[in-house]
């Protein structure tokens, strides 16, 4: 039995990549600041003797002995990581710089959580692995943009320099159960308003494009990348190329949500992505991964869970 840590294990994505470890007979410890992540997202999880807890926040160093590394810690929705800019720059970071010495010490195989912001607002559609992007490096979102990409210099810089076997997995827009109703993501946003029956914000006319991966095959594609042969590295797109405008989204959020909730438009906000599509080739042939929950069903799950925490 392996014994696995996760950083971010109490968020969103940490508490279901754990609850999928566990089911596959693995030994857990979830390591969290509680920042944006939450004791109720795995308390369900306390009764396994292969779990376990830690309050420890990835800036600092840590001092176990584990096998493999998902390093996920890193609040990742605007509202959260522009609260403290610098301290969200720290995680990513201090964050990888910790853990891969930790990885080099143990001589671990080591997970980095990257994401489809590295491209910022892209002009290559749908976005490729190959793509270098194109971020504005001192806006308001570059704490997270910019904190991602060096987390990735990082990893790679160490598996050439000292050899250690690193994946970095760059993740498009994820949703499911445990968003953070209070999240700012545009998932959660639109599914809390049309159940609480406030208008739905749109920012800009609408057309603006995102793709949405149920979180049940992210986490699935996580735990493949990290099982990969150990000369693949990555990074590699994970997330569902179904692509969507804010419109249509909130127009299946309505539809399924039911409610009486209009629409309002709202200004864009600061470099804001107008179009979010990742091209998942190399997820299909180098993981054999796809994605296979469709949006409406993924945002049945979700909306049903919101339902239960508003209620």
């Amino acid at each position: 039995m392996s014994k696995i840590l996760v950083t971010g294990g109490a968020g969103f994505l940490g508490s279901h990549l754990c609850e999928k470890l566990l089911l596959a007979g693995q030994n857990v410890l979830c390591v969290d600041n509680f920042f944006t992540g939450s004791k109720a997202n795995v308390s369900h999880l306390f009764e396994d003797p292969d779990f376990e807890l830690m309050r420890h926040d990835v800036t600092l160093p840590l001092y176990v002995q584990v096998d493999k590394i998902y390093n996920l810690a890193c609040p990742a929705s605007p509202v959260h990581y522009q609260h403290d800019p610098i301290q969200t720059t720290k995680t990513s970071v201090h964050g990888a710089i910790n853990m891969l010495g930790l990885a080099k010490r143990l001589k671990a195989r080591i997970l980095q959580a990257s994401t489809s912001e590295v491209y910022g607002d892209p002009e290559v559609h749908p976005q490729v692995e190959t793509y270098w992007g194109r971020v504005n490096p001192i806006g308001p979102r570059s704490c997270y943009d910019e904190g991602k990409r060096c987390a990735e210099t990082l990893v790679l810089d160490y598996h050439r320099q000292v050899h250690l076997q690193v994946k970095v997995m760059r993740i498009f827009n994820t949703y499911g159960p445990r968003m953070n109703p209070k999240d700012g993501r545009v998932v959660s946003n639109f599914i809390v308003q049309a159940l609480t029956g406030e208008p739905i914000t749109i920012y800009g006319d609408g057309s603006q494009t995102r793709s949405f991966c149920y979180v049940d095959d992210l986490v699935d594609g996580m735990v493949k990348l990290m099982e990969s042969p150990a000369d693949f590295t990555g990074p590699v797109n994970i997330g569902n190329p179904g692509e969507f405008t804010m419109l249509e989204l909130a127009e299946l959020v309505l539809k399924i949500v039911g409610g009486s909730s209009k629409l309002i438009f709202l200004p864009l906000p600061a470099d804001d992505p107008k179009q979010r599509q990742p091209d998942i080739s190399l997820a299909k042939t180098a993981l054999g991964w796809a994605p296979r929950v469709p949006l409406e069903d993924g945002l049945k799950e979700t909306a049903a869970y919101f339902r239960k925490i508003l209620a």
